[in-house]
Parts: structure tokens; sequence; C-alpha cells
């Protein structure tokens, strides 16, 4: 194993000043951890941050624009529309355009900024063409709102036909040693040059799902997570696209642990052990 870069290419679609490494912020709820870990995060050069209006129904981007105050210009600031907590537990779905501007506004204000870097439409309206949403985030680029514009979770084929509206900076998709679903996207990502921003990176605290993980860890004295981080920042030299995964984390260990994988490679011994890992049923 040896260190080095890790990011991939810079194409249409990804703006050109993506970290290599972001932190979800959406366990995040004190604010003085929260002021701790961004502060050393941004230090470490982990300047994406991802929240969402759903997460604590906005609590969280209150705590993460108040943790960047005197920050802004040192992180890249990720956040999601179009998705909303009910009162029975359930989440629904609303890409309609004046919901989406209307919930941009809200983000802005509780983030206290002037814009959002990336600002994502967080799960697809059934009810709505997507291709319709996709232009109103569009239209908020126009505002000088938002800077660009991310989906999570879609298609190859709504990722195809959104892009012919608006370019799509990023797509956010669970990916990790055990959720490979996003395989089948990658292609389409990679020629369009989108990005692609792993949630959910270290499989949710399921790894031991995976043994020959910790075989190569100990082999190399390292962390299993460090290991898991490794081979998703390896996706991104094969495809040649940027992969940004965004592990939680709200401890500043933690955190400093999950940094250093981003110049961690694996050798090519390793990274076929992995890739053929059976999925965990």
């Amino acid at each position: 194993m040896t260190s080095g870069p890790t990011e991939g290419g810079r194409r249409r679609g990804s703006p050109p000043d993506l970290p290599v490494q972001g932190l979800g912020c959406m366990r995040m709820d004190d604010p003085l951890s929260a002021r701790a870990v961004i502060a050393r995060a941004v230090d470490l050069g982990v300047r994406m941050l991802d929240t969402a209006e759903m997460y604590g129904s906005g609590s969280n981007e209150q705590l993460v624009g108040a943790a960047i105050r005197g920050r802004r210009r040192h992180v890249f600031l990720a956040t999601k529309g179009g998705v909303r907590a009910e009162p029975d537990g359930t989440y629904s779905c609303h890409g309609r355009p004046e919901v989406l501007r209307a919930a941009c506004e809200r983000s802005l204000a509780r983030l206290d900024v002037e814009v959002i870097d990336l600002y994502y439409l967080h799960r697809r309206d059934p009810d709505v063409p997507l291709t319709e949403s996709v232009g109103a985030l569009g239209d908020l680029v126009t505002a000088g709102k938002i800077r660009h514009v991310g989906l999570c979770e879609v298609t190859a084929a709504e990722l195809e036909a959104a892009s012919a509206v608006f370019p799509i900076a990023a797509l956010q998709s669970e990916w990790s040693l055990t959720a490979r679903r996003i395989d089948a996207v990658l292609p389409t990502c990679a020629r369009l040059g989108t990005a692609v921003v792993p949630y959910a990176p270290l499989a949710r605290g399921r790894l031991g799902r995976v043994p020959v993980l910790g075989d190569i860890a100990r082999r190399h004295g390292i962390a299993a997570t460090q290991v898991a981080l490794a081979w998703l920042h390896d996706q991104s030299r094969r495809w040649g696209l940027p992969v940004v995964p965004i592990p939680g984390s709200t401890s500043v260990a933690h955190l400093e642990s999950n940094a250093a994988a981003a110049t961690l490679r694996l050798s090519p011994d390793d990274l076929g052990l992995l890739d053929a890992a059976p999925m965990p049923t």
C-alpha cells in the first residue's frame, strides 16, 4: 500500500473545486462537538459538508451554518431539498418548482449563507417529471442561489434525461463494499462528467460482513474503515470521474482516521480481493 493523491478527472458536469473527501453531517446534533469536528475537517482538507433540510427538520442545517460561521470561504457546502418528514414518521417527496424554490430559500436562511455550492433534489417526486424539477434547480443557478445541481438515487436513464435539461454536477447514492447498485449508473456518470458522492460509504457499520476487509486491514496495520474508503477512492481512478465519499463523524478522532484514507493506495491484489468479495445477503 502506498500514499498519493486520489482525485479523478474533472469534466463538464462536475465542479472544479470538489475535495477528495467530504463529511456527512446528518448525525451531528451537538453544536460544540460539531464546531470542533467541522473545524478540524476544514484543516484536513475535508471541505465538503453534506446536510439536508430533512435532517432534524432543518435543525442540522442550522447547526452546520453556525459551525461554518467565519469559515464559509473554506468549505464546499452541499444540502438537499424536496423531501419532508411527516408527523407519522414517514417521508414524502416534493419536486414541484415552487416547492423547491421555497425549500432552497429556507436552506439559505438556516445555513446563513448567500449561496449554496451544491443543491440536490433529495429524491425525485413520482408525481412531477424529473426534468421539471431539474429545470427549477437550473433556474436557481441562474438566480445565483446555488452554484451546482445534484441528484440523489436516480437511474442512468433519469440522469441522462436530467442532464439534457441542465448539467448535473453530482449524483449522491449509497455506495460501499456492501452496496454496489450504483455500478449500473457509473458509465453514464463518467460520460457526462457527473461526480459521484457515496453516502453510507462505511456500510452503515456492517463492514464486518466483508471478511476479506479485516484481513487486508490487519496485514497493513490500518483500520478496516480506512480500507473501505480507500477502495472507494480507487474507483475515481478506475472510472475517470470524481468520487467523493462523505462518511459521517461526530468525533475528531474518527474524522482524522477517515481523512487519512484519502491518501492511501491499495495494491492491485488488495483491490482484486475486495472487488471479488461476495455481497452479503
